[in-house]
């Protein structure tokens, strides 16, 4: 099992996910691109088991990674310190944020599979991308429990896909394998399974009023059972059509 996990990017997810790891036990190492120093109010919340670095050096301590950086910022991922590891990537394509990608929007790579096209080194699985923030801390359940959810996963490498999935075990929920990131399309926005399951019905509204919405949500349990159908269910449309989920 890890002891100690890498984030490059500690917004809404990164925190999300760096809190679980350490109610797990885990140690975490945050990073983002405006240095250290800027997280030492989330450090200090997070308590003893948190520190900051740069990417790099997070990168280099985890035993696993997680990025949780928009698309765009892909490239400046630091690829040499990531060498060897297990990277999982949060990220979502949108057209309206991040431009249109040609080779995204015919379908010839999914965003996950250009992550690993330059992380030719790592292991890239695609994780965490279908819930909002929120929702992933409190719908978050220890093993056995009756309304404990599953997340989708995607990747190459089978080791590193179940490298993901011991750690969403650990984090509060079961995995769902989707297969090769060729297939990661089928947990992306405006699929069965990207984030409406998790809310249930969601008001009409922009996306800033929908993220404070969710922040007064509490969830909706979705079991694996349930993720494999949607996932199974989905239909391929073009790429990222959607920033929030459709009615």
């Amino acid at each position: 099992m890890p002891r100690t996990l890498g984030l490059i990017g500690s917004g809404m997810i990164g925190s999300s996910v760096a809190r679980l790891a350490i109610a797990a036990g885990l140690e975490v190492v945050l990073s983002n691109a405006r240095g250290p120093q800027t997280l030492a109010g989330l450090v200090a919340d997070l308590g003893p088991r948190a520190r900051a670095a740069t990417p790099a050096e997070a990168a280099r301590a985890g035993d696993l990674v997680v990025a949780a950086i928009p698309l765009l910022a892909h490239e400046q991922l630091p690829a040499d310190a990531l060498a060897g590891k297990t990277v999982l990537d949060t990220a979502n394509y949108y057209p309206q944020r991040d431009g249109h990608l040609a080779e995204l929007d015919t379908g010839e790579l999914t965003s996950s599979a250009r992550l690993q096209r330059h992380l030719k080194g790592s292991r890239v699985v695609k994780a965490f991308n279908s819930i909002t923030p929120h929702q992933l801390l409190s719908l978050a359940r220890p093993v056995g429990a009756p309304d404990r959810s599953a997340l989708p996963i995607a990747g190459d490498d089978a080791q590193a896909r179940a490298e993901a999935a011991r750690l969403l075990n650990l984090l509060g929920y079961d995995a769902v394998d989707t297969g090769a990131l060729a297939a990661s399309w089928r947990s992306e926005p405006d699929t069965p399974v990207y984030v409406r399951p998790y809310l249930g019905d969601v008001p009409a509204m922009g996306v800033e009023e929908f993220l404070r919405w969710t922040f007064g949500t509490p969830g909706i349990a979705v079991p694996a059972a349930q993720v494999r159908r949607l996932v199974d269910g989905a239909l391929r449309r073009p790429a990222g059509e959607a920033l929030l989920p459709s009615s």
